[in-house]
């Protein structure tokens, strides 16, 4: 039987600066698992046009046995009721920017910090929502909190449940990923579906994922990325005009839609190994 796998992310090869993906072992590991996976998997499967990119350009692998599947949000998140207490359950302000993320060095979290300072100059009221599980980078974050003077401006909530993150999607002002990861990511997908704008990093496939439904920044550059924050946060007109494009972008790419292209990829995998077809 022909072997279909996935290749989520090459960033041990691309951002191998950090240290979650770096190490010694840890690269060798991973560029041992990819090496084999493309030498004896009779197709890939990729989130993005640069994903695909970024396995040719590694591993040679035809580029006819490349296949997009671009990530799809979860189901659960529709499904899920609106928490009537949501803001005193975690007592939070009205307004408030949002960044869901494990405390990795490569989600960025200080560069992000640094740009609210900026903006905190102009906007004494700005307020950044943060959660994840409290460890990694963890301690370096809260020390940057305090550097920065902006205990009273970020909320670091750690861990919150599943069946909470839509409200937090529902109720943000925006969602800002700063990560020097992808080629793509999932929360920007769950903005769009929820109705909350979003701005993301402008590196790998973000752009190509993301289209003319968000803003995009440098993530190395803290004027850029802070000049984005301070747009989000005073100007409603674009805000609007950002959930407006999202949920138009998400209607055309769901489950069904996801399921079906799976299914077409299957079956040319089949036909081309010579075994039965699926239908």
């Amino acid at each position: 039987m022909p072997a279909l796998v996935s290749i989520l992310d090459l960033m041990h090869r691309y951002e191998r600066r950090f240290p979650e993906v770096g190490g010694r072992w840890r690269y060798q590991s991973l560029e041992h698992h990819y090496q084999n996976v493309c030498r004896w998997a009779k197709g890939v499967l990729v989130d993005s046009e640069a994903g695909k990119k970024q396995v040719f350009e590694s591993y040679g692998m035809p580029l006819e046995n490349i296949h997009i599947l671009p990530f799809v949000p979860p189901q659960y998140l529709t499904d899920i009721v609106p928490i009537a207490d949501f803001h005193c359950q975690y007592n939070l302000p009205e307004k408030f920017l949002f960044y869901p993320a494990q405390f990795w060095e490569h989600k960025n979290h200080v560069g992000l910090l640094e740009a609210l300072a900026l903006v905190k100059r102009e906007c004494h009221d700005i307020h950044l929502v943060l959660v994840g599980a409290k460890k990694n980078a963890y301690s370096i974050v809260r020390e940057t909190v305090t550097r920065l003077n902006l205990e009273s401006n970020v909320h670091v909530l750690g861990y919150v449940p599943q069946e909470h993150m839509p409200e937090f999607y529902r109720r943000a002002r925006a969602l800002v990923m700063p990560t020097f990861f992808g080629p793509t990511n999932i929360p920007p997908l769950e903005g769009f579906l929820l109705g909350c704008p979003v701005a993301v990093s402008n590196v790998y496939g973000m752009p190509e994922q993301a289209g003319d439904a968000a803003l995009f920044f440098d993530p190395g550059d803290v004027d850029d990325m802070s000049a984005v924050l301070r747009r989000l946060w005073l100007d409603d007109e674009l805000c609007a005009g950002l959930v407006a494009k999202g949920k138009e972008r998400s209607v055309h790419w769901r489950q069904p839609q996801f399921n079906q292209r799976l299914a077409d990829i299957l079956e040319e995998l089949l036909i081309k190994s010579g075994a039965d077809s699926l239908k």
